[in-house]
């Protein structure tokens, strides 16, 4: 058994070395490489190997996303008071911790995401982000099924079936926020994610609107 878990955790390690040396690659010269052959030979490895862990360059960088948001998950619930917060509070401290996930590798996500094509158009690069949607959406969704659970989030005709997509909407917005802010310590990046998920809040929560409606529900009740 620990023979088995050793040999999966250099599986692993293996799997990053060639995530961080495909970042390298990426910087260094602002595009992929030329083929799998020539970078796994500036690795000093055989082509072959790389196909152990990822089957093209396209699926390497999805699980490059995949992981920053993995990553963000693992940190913010090994924290012992997250599962005392409340659903926004949970939001909030996705996206505040996915910004210190993502910084560590900022000029890396800063070519990536300057890349994407104008609205409208489709790219190769848009693919890579396919695994941190699928990932984030998972999330969403658990924290809008325990919102609506504990009456924090109301559930609406037609909008109520695409919170997790409006979500999903909101941290691309986050990312390219975070992008361009030139604040000390990405200060307008903060404030600009408490205003973001306030208006989630207002939106998805109980507001005067649903207020209103509730009494107008009751003087018809009392005919």
């Amino acid at each position: 058994m620990a023979t088995a878990a050793k040999k999966g955790k250099q599986t692993a390690d293996q799997g990053e070395k060639l995530k961080e040396a495909y970042m390298d690659y990426l910087l260094e010269h602002g595009k992929t490489p030329p083929s799998v052959y020539q970078f796994m030979n500036m690795q000093k490895k055989k082509e072959v190997e790389f196909y152990d862990y990822f089957n093209s360059f396209t699926s390497l960088e999805k699980d490059i996303w995949k992981g920053f948001a993995e990553e963000t998950i693992t940190r913010i619930q090994s924290d012992a008071v997250y599962m005392e917060y409340s659903v926004r509070e949970k939001l909030l401290a996705f996206y505040y911790t996915m910004v210190e996930v993502l910084k560590n590798n900022r000029s890396y996500v800063m070519l990536r995401v300057n890349q994407l094509p104008a609205p409208g158009r489709r790219s190769p690069s848009v693919e890579v982000f396919s695994r941190l949607r699928e990932t984030f959406l998972e999330y969403a969704n658990e924290l809008i099924a325990e919102g609506k659970e504990i009456g924090e989030i109301v559930s609406r005709p037609v909008i109520g079936n695409r919170y997790d997509e409006g979500l999903w909407r909101q941290l691309q917005f986050v990312i390219q926020f975070w992008i361009k802010d030139d604040s000390q310590n990405f200060e307008r990046t903060d404030e600009a994610i408490e205003k973001a998920v306030n208006l989630s809040f207002d939106i998805m929560g109980r507001g005067p609107i649903d207020a209103a409606v509730d009494f107008a529900k009751f003087l018809y009740q009392q005919r």
